[in-house]
């Protein structure tokens, strides 16, 4: 009978830790899929609210600013006043700029309401990876969820795009932020009762008031000077000047954080090489795939025609595919086989799948000349991401684990970021170059699209190269000193 009620109680947990994970992976599929969900519906917003086709990109930017510029912060104030906590106030942030967004009925209003969705975002999306670890302590179940969450992260954004066509053209755009208010409050609701309490460390114990200032300000000047490149190009004075001002306060950041008795981010952290070297193979990969998920929509549209639903359902079979790999199938390879043999598999094959499309032509077959692309890169990243994910967290502990979870997504953002600005100038100007020459328009557009692509795929070899130099197994406890452990607790 003990042994019947042990079973007993041991399923009912399982049951509940699962449910969780999929409130946490709901919550964070709302916010994923705002990075894109909007971008269909801008000529609707453009001439309902009268923006200016310069002003417009701040409905974009908006978002985007915040959110990657607070992950970090947020991550490591969750470990001080409690994971579950910082993920219900970021839902709540969300769920409500999400109805002021609807609502908006002026310029000012929406840009406001997406900065704030942008910072309840940061503070939800940082802690998710870290909950889920110390969730789930078996590492097998660990492994799956994670897999899970790779592929909400993946499929954020063909969702987004296709729900954005669907809502925008049936209904309105306002519903493209109504959609998210229900599902938030549901959200928060069930993540009340669901996701397990934890106290954190209390903010006495590794509150950096001036680091979190220079990182915050470094990072939110830092993105906002990438996203902006589009317009001003990359050699301008402004460009040049706050990129600067960034790296100045990046910097100011580093010597606080040798210096301070409480980093805000330990440097010891980046003695791991799992650490340290599945982050820079985040932002490798996250340059090349950004560049592929944006450039490839704007060829379908621009060149073959595709309206924005149509373009949500061709990258419905990459997302089908990760959700294959990221549901299940990824957890048993990197098992069997380990995560870092088969992060440098499936950054193998999102290097073919992008170099596919460097020879999609102007009059390309979807099923011939796009689809394998889209399969090939599907797999890659359903192989991958749980991998980065997995070695990232490596050694995570209750005192760390949001700030490593907020590393992983900064550098998800940051390197999505910068590859998008670098990827689409490097197209841009190729395009520009073939049409003062006199190239027909679709021709000199697929020709800055392949080289953007071509670009891409070596951005993702060479995080291949990173991911050979990651070890077989290595904790991030093993790389750090005691007086580093004890300043992180």
């Amino acid at each position: 009978m003990p042994t019947r009620v042990g079973t007993q109680h041991t399923s009912h947990a399982r049951r509940l830790r699962w449910l969780a994970l999929i409130v946490l992976c709901g919550g964070g599929l709302m916010m994923v899929l705002d990075t894109t969900i909007v971008n269909v519906a801008l000529p609707s917003i453009e001439r309902d609210l009268r923006f200016s086709q310069a002003s417009l990109a701040w409905v974009v930017n908006a978002y985007l600013v915040p959110f990657g510029g607070l992950l970090l912060l947020a991550g490591r104030l969750a470990d001080l006043i409690g994971r579950k906590r910082m993920f219900l106030v970021g839902l709540t942030v969300f769920t409500a700029a999400s109805l002021l967004g609807g609502l908006s009925g002026s310029q000012g209003l929406l840009v406001g309401a997406r900065l704030v969705q942008g910072v309840g975002a940061a503070m939800a999306m940082t802690v998710i990876l870290g909950i889920i670890v110390t969730t789930f302590g078996d590492p097998r179940e660990q492994a799956r969820a994670i897999g899970v969450f790779s592929f909400t992260t993946a499929s954020g954004a063909s969702i987004g795009l296709l729900a954005g066509g669907l809502l925008a053209q049936a209904v309105s755009w306002h519903w493209i932020f109504f959609v998210n208010v229900p599902i938030g409050v549901a959200a928060v609701l069930l993540a009340a009762r669901l996701v397990e309490t934890d106290p954190g460390s209390g903010l006495r114990r590794g509150a950096d008031v001036a680091g979190a200032l220079l990182v915050t300000s470094a990072l939110v000047l830092g993105v906002y000077t990438i996203v902006e490149t589009t317009d001003a190009g990359w050699g301008s004075a402004r460009t040049v000047s706050l990129g600067m001002i960034a790296l100045v306060l990046l910097v100011g950041f580093l010597v606080r954080q040798v210096r301070a008795s409480h980093p805000l981010l330990p440097l010891g952290l980046f003695r791991s090489r799992s650490v340290s070297g599945a982050n820079l193979v985040q932002v490798l990969m996250m340059a090349g795939l950004f560049g592929m998920f944006f450039l490839g929509a704007l060829y379908m549209q621009g060149v073959l025609g595709y309206d924005p639903i149509e373009i949500g359902l061709a990258f419905l079979p990459m997302a089908a595919v990760i959700a294959a790999f990221g549901l299940g199938l990824a957890a048993e390879l990197n098992t069997r086989f380990g995560a870092r043999r088969m992060l440098v598999v499936g950054l193998a094959m999102i290097v073919v799948g992008l170099a596919l499309l460097t020879r999609a032509p102007v009059e390309a077959r979807y099923a011939v000349d796009v689809l394998p692309a889209m399969v090939l890169s599907g797999v890659g990243f359903g192989l991958t991401f749980p991998g980065t994910m997995t070695l990232g967290m490596s050694g995570a502990t209750s005192s760390d684990s949001g700030l490593l979870s907020g590393l992983l997504q900064t550098s998800s953002q940051v390197g999505g970021s910068l590859g998008l600005a670098v990827l689409a100038a490097v197209s841009t100007s190729r395009t520009n170059g073939l049409l003062a020459a006199g190239q027909g328009a679709a021709a000199a557009f697929t020709d800055g699209y392949h080289l953007a692509f071509a670009a891409g795929t070596g951005v993702v070899a060479l995080a291949i190269v990173v991911a050979v130099a990651v070890p077989r197994s290595e904790s991030v406890a093993a790389a750090r000193t005691t007086d580093e452990r004890e300043q992180v607790a």
